[in-house]
């Protein structure tokens, strides 16, 4: 048994419980979905993959720590690797799919896929082969394949659309004649590939990343694979520290003012840019599971480990570099480090 479950309160045990008997909910639904790259592995492919039905294994903590921070963030984004999914697109992806979240396609579900960090790298060659694994046989209108340009670096930076080269455009292909793995426990539809992939002039650790738009709609997937090219920076030993919080308008800064068996209090501070605003929406997500459960001066709403705070009427209009400060009490285990921080201001 995990040290995760062995807690004392018995708040905090129903709430694992909880948590495992959606995990066995959303496995026990069946695999009717849709796919994502398998060769490179996409991160949320990767993790599914290597960690399967062991989730609650702590050491996933050290071992794969991309992998455990997305799992605390939304368990669903693991267990639905095949399913990140944006509609009626119309092929306009960048309008969709906003710089800094192209990892996660822009969809909340998925967001700590764009967290940069320490994410499991396939060594691969500048010429390699990238496949993508179709479970619900939808052929496609194209698959759009980019490698990031020279001197991105995925250890600090969220990926952007001009970060990115295309190198591959499939075109329309239908969904016979591909290989299948109808042994596969995970994986039961077809491959699309080996497609060859050229990617000149890279060194170390890059991104691979695809759009898929089916082919029977206008529905579209997306992926990052992580990849290193010989060459190159070696791995850092420790994690690189968090980049600066994406910020628009206003800037914001967490504190725990106090923290106790389970428990904790954190101030929150919410600074203006240059100019003046009439609102602020903060968002934090907690990279170890942490629930909030009551605010002050703040309008809290949770999504998992996930919190959105907005302004209360009394303290949304700020003077340019003006602050005001809310405050929030939340539940932890095992490890309160503290949430990735991103402010929106109304102007």
């Amino acid at each position: 048994m995990s040290s995760l479950v062995r807690v004392r309160r018995p708040l905090a045990v129903a709430a694992i419980a909880l948590s495992l008997l959606t995990v066995f909910l959303i496995d026990a639904r069946p695999a009717a979905a849709h796919g994502s790259a398998i060769d490179p592995p996409s991160r949320h492919y990767g993790c599914a993959r290597r960690w399967d039905t062991n989730w609650q294994n702590p050491v996933m903590q050290t071992q794969d720590p991309m992998c455990w921070q997305a799992w605390q963030a939304n368990p669903a984004a693991m267990w639905t690797w095949n399913g990140l999914i944006q509609n009626d697109v119309n092929n306009d992806h960048q309008a969709r799919v906003p710089d800094g979240k192209l990892c996660g396609g822009g969809d909340a579900t998925y967001a700590a896929l764009d967290n940069p960090g320490l994410w499991r790298a396939q060594a691969v060659q500048n010429t390699f082969t990238w496949t993508m694994h179709d479970q619900a046989r939808h052929s496609a209108a194209y698959i759009r394949i980019y490698v990031s340009k020279q001197g991105f670096d995925p250890l600090t930076q969220r990926l952007r659309w001009s970060d990115l080269e295309l190198v591959k455009d499939t075109g329309a292909f239908p969904d016979s004649g591909w290989p299948t793995r109808p042994d596969d426990p995970i994986l039961n539809g077809v491959d699309y590939g080996p497609f060859q992939i050229s990617a000149p002039g890279r060194t170390g650790r890059h991104i691979v990343y695809a759009v898929w738009r089916a082919g029977h709609a206008d529905q579209n997937y997306y992926m990052c694979s992580d990849v290193r090219f010989p060459g190159g920076q070696p791995d850092p030993t420790t994690p690189p520290p968090p980049p600066p919080a994406e910020n628009n308008g206003c800037s914001a800064a967490y504190t725990v003012a106090s923290q106790w068996d389970g428990g904790f209090q954190a101030d929150v501070k919410v600074t203006a840019g240059s100019t003046a605003i009439t609102g602020w929406t903060l968002t934090m997500r907690f990279p170890n599971g942490q629930t909030v459960g009551q605010s002050w001066n703040a309008s809290v709403a949770s999504d998992g480990a996930t919190v959105t705070a907005r302004n209360v009427t009394y303290n949304g209009s700020l003077a340019a570099g003006a602050s005001t400060t809310f405050g929030v009490l939340g539940q932890w285990l095992g490890t309160n480090d503290p949430p990735t921080l991103s402010c929106a201001a109304t102007t």
